[in-house]
């Protein structure tokens, strides 16, 4: 049996993450992005695709604590034996040149027995690296890989293991480090373990001091998710990533699993405004920085994602080595939705930049020009049905959110020029706007339902409605879109939270079945601060915080039935989610509607 989802914490060096399980093992770490081969694998499989583990030899601890030191992402995991405790730190320190994971093993009482045991397995456990000791340090090797283990421990081999046994005392601390750098080039030297962990806390402790989200009633689980959103971010770039993994599954044993290693432009809303509302402004303008270099081309080729450098091609394969979380596959690599038309990005584009114009990170004329070319296809493209949000793998359809963002495009656009002096055909910008709203109200709107539709004339629900009021597109106590949150709630609720859509009734080309999506549950809240159902609000609120782990993560959804989290781990859209409804929660706030206009174009 795999371990639960939510038995895991990230760590991570803003380049790429590893999960540590309460355990005390390794099972997934991609080196050197976040989207290389695995090192270890045993996530979606077992032990022998790879792992390092650090655990007492005596048997699993009686009890196992967890948190992050305050203000930083080093996680510290007390396990509690018969003969005493033992702490181990783990972390990775912000990139230099190579990507190291940092492991302390400190005894906090009496003396324990520890036992390591190190498989390394590139490739997604595909490759058996050849191993030497050299100079005192442990050396894998194969293909363009090389890892370096430096401790003090003695080491030795066991049926392509690296075991060790050592004893621990109150007061001792074990160190070891692992390196990884590119095989043909010399081995970097080694780091004093300690030190790079003061460090590495000072650096987090830092970062962590410039959120402007100070003792508000949820000043923990906010701190908390702008730390993973700031793991998950790739510091070359700026991009981030929706998630640290590949194929944690949607339905445990379902074939709903894909990989979330890069970047997706409908994220960009949601997380340039949680960053800049928490007063993260370079990395908002980071973000922003990668939204426009990997846009640019041809506007008909614009992708709903991106590699973390900006790439384009994300070829989705199949591993079919490995056996997948809980025997869940295919394990997929790459993403073949990059292949969707998604009309609603364009919408998120214009939105994210008008946002960034709002607190005063400026666009240049080349960053406008290209906007404009892109509004220019947008013209006529916007008529054209697409995949939709939810990157559905059957027909394409005019779906209602789809045209919500094609109309948030045109309002974003025409709001540029009048607010803020940049060029454009307004007058035109404003009759599309104007034909989109009209469209949309006429062939979405369900009269027998009292609610608008998943996608015109379809007559079902989809949780991606919630954002019309959001984005500005109606207000919140506008009757359809009271009606269309009662009907959400009436009709997608499950377990007090929100499904995507019913998968048994949606022609997404795929099997029946899945979590909620936590996403949606946000959405939900923050309609409630809209309408002024405050209590209500909170109270999801509070219902979704109680989701996270021990740690305060959060994945893309969740089985209620099950009480467990169920994909991709951990997620930026819950986290960001998490950062966003705090802020429109907290009792400071002059007024939710004050709150929101970055959302609605004010």
């Amino acid at each position: 049996m795999s371990r639960p989802i939510e038995d895991y914490a990230l760590i991570g060096d803003t380049h790429t993450a590893a999960l540590v399980g309460r355990d005390g093992s390794i099972d997934w770490l991609c080196l050197p992005r976040f989207d290389s081969g695995a090192c270890f694998s045993a996530l979606l499989g077992e032990p022998k695709h790879g792992r390092w583990l650090l655990t007492p030899a005596g048997g699993a601890p009686s009890r196992v604590r967890r948190r992050y030191r305050p203000e930083t992402l080093i996680l510290e995991t007390e396990l509690i034996t018969p003969e005493g405790v033992v702490r181990l730190v783990d972390c990775m320190p912000p990139r230099d040149r190579v990507p190291d994971v940092l492991r302390l093993v400190e005894g906090v009482k009496g003396q324990v027995r520890m036992r390591m045991e190190l498989i390394i397995r590139f490739d997604y456990g595909a490759v058996v690296p050849w191993v030497t000791k050299e100079d005192g340090a442990l050396h894998a090797v194969a293909g363009p890989d090389a890892l370096i283990l430096h401790t003090p421990v003695a080491l030795h081999g066991r049926g392509l293991t690296t075991v060790a046994e050592f004893t621990v005392s109150e007061g001792q601390r074990v160190p070891f480090l692992l390196r990884w750098h590119p095989s043909h080039e010399p081995p970097p030297p080694a780091l004093e373990v300690e030190t790079a962990v003061e460090d590495t806390e000072a650096w987090w402790r830092e970062w962590s001091s410039r959120c402007v989200y100070g003792n508000g009633p949820w000043r923990e689980a906010v701190h908390t998710s702008l730390r993973v959103l700031k793991a998950l971010t790739y510091a070359p770039t700026g991009g981030i990533v929706a998630a640290a993994t590949t194929s944690l599954p949607e339905r445990l044993g379902g074939v709903r699993n894909w990989d979330y290693r890069f970047c997706w432009l409908r994220d960009a809303t949601f997380t340039l405004y949680a960053l800049m509302l928490s007063g993260f402004r370079e990395e908002a303008a980071a973000w922003r920085d990668w939204l426009l270099r990997s846009v640019a081309g041809d506007p008909a080729k614009l992708q709903i994602m991106y590699g973390v450098a900006g790439e384009r091609r994300l070829t989705e394969s199949s591993l079919e080595w490995l056996p997948g979380y809980e025997h869940s596959q295919p394990v997929r690599t790459g993403n073949a939705a990059v292949h969707q038309f998604q009309l609603d990005v364009f919408g998120e584009l214009m939105d994210a930049l008008h946002q960034s114009r709002r607190v005063g990170i400026t666009t240049d004329r080349r960053a406008w020009k290209l906007t404009q070319v892109l509004m220019d296809w947008l013209e006529s493209g916007w008529k054209r049905p697409d995949e939709g949000i939810w990157e559905v793998r059957g027909p394409k359809q005019h779906f209602t959110h789809s045209k919500v963002m094609a109309w948030v495009a045109f309002d974003r656009a025409v709001r540029a020029v009048e607010g803020y002096g940049l060029e454009g055909p307004v007058e035109r910008w404003r009759r599309i706007r104007d034909t989109l709203h009209a469209e949309v109200c006429e062939h979405a709107w369900d009269s027998r339902l009292g609610a608008f539709t998943q996608a015109y004339g379809s007559g079902s629900l989809d949780a991606s409605l919630l954002l019309m009021p959001i984005v500005g597109f109606l207000p919140p106590g506008d009757p359809r879109m009271v009606g269309t949150v009662s009907a959400i709630e009436r009709e997608l609720m499950h377990g007090g939270l929100v499904r995507r859509y019913h998968t048994s009734t949606t022609g997404d080309g795929l099997p029946a079945g899945e979590g909620v999506f936590l996403a949606c549950s946000f959405w939900l809240a923050d309609n409630y601060v809209l309408q002024g159902r405050m209590d209500e609000a909170r109270a999801l609120f509070h219902r979704l915080l109680d989701l996270r782990n021990d740690v305060g993560l959060l994945s893309e959804e969740y089985d209620p039935d099950e009480k467990r989290l169920l994909g991709n781990f951990p997620q930026a859209f819950s986290h960001v989610g998490i950062v966003n409804t705090a802020f429109n929660l907290t009792e400071h706030l002059t007024s939710p509607a004050e709150h929101r206009q970055s959302f609605n174009g004010s």
